[in-house]
């Protein structure tokens, strides 16, 4: 089971660094960003980072937007651009997190099979393997798929999942090992 793991590991790492490096830009977090500056910086990747969360563009948007509100609510207490990007990472999770909760009910009467709703352009760089992990992330458990996310397409540390998610490090790490589990299973290697 070892190796299969550790080939589903390969494929997430493939394909969501792959789409990390499409929109990662050069960001120099040492020199003092404004607001703007970070929204114009950020913005898509937080977007990218809600759409693999919550299936849904025009839901991602909106929960960035919130995201960002809530930034500039808060930016005389951040003491600097990690910190603020740190702010909007969580308020990413925390925002996809509150639209699945409200979304749970609606989608048991769904059918199981219904089209899949990320957005063209959000997958049309990816090559047919990359859209079957990124639509196979979509059918795990929440929590896995956070944390899967976070860390591989968001590059995060076990330490820097743990904030972001609200739970230990422990708990990053179990809930890693059993989403690359379930993930193998899902995409049937």
């Amino acid at each position: 089971m070892a190796g299969h793991s550790h080939s589903a590991e390969r494929s997430v790492e493939q394909t969501l660094g792959h789409l990390r490096a499409l929109d990662s830009a050069a960001m120099d977090v040492s020199q003092p960003l404004t607001l703007e500056d970070l929204y114009r910086q950020q913005r898509m990747r937080m977007v990218r980072l809600a759409i693999l969360l919550v299936d849904d563009p025009a839901t991602a948007e909106d929960v960035v937007q919130e995201a960002f509100t809530g930034l500039y609510r808060n930016w005389s207490g951040l003491r600097d651009a990690r910190a603020a990007i740190g702010y909007l990472r969580t308020a990413v999770v925390n925002g996809s997190r509150s639209v699945l909760r409200r979304r749970k009910t609606a989608r048991e009467y769904q059918p199981p099979h219904q089209a899949d709703a990320r957005s063209a352009e959000s997958l049309a760089m990816l090559t047919a393997e990359h859209q079957a992990v990124v639509e196979s992330l979509g059918k795990l458990p929440r929590r896995q798929r956070e944390v899967l996310v976070l860390r591989y397409y968001g590059n995060l540390t076990e330490a820097e999942i743990a904030e972001a998610t609200g739970v230990s490090k422990g708990t990053v790490k179990s809930t890693a090992s059993r989403g690359l589990e379930a993930l193998q299973k899902l995409m049937g290697n």
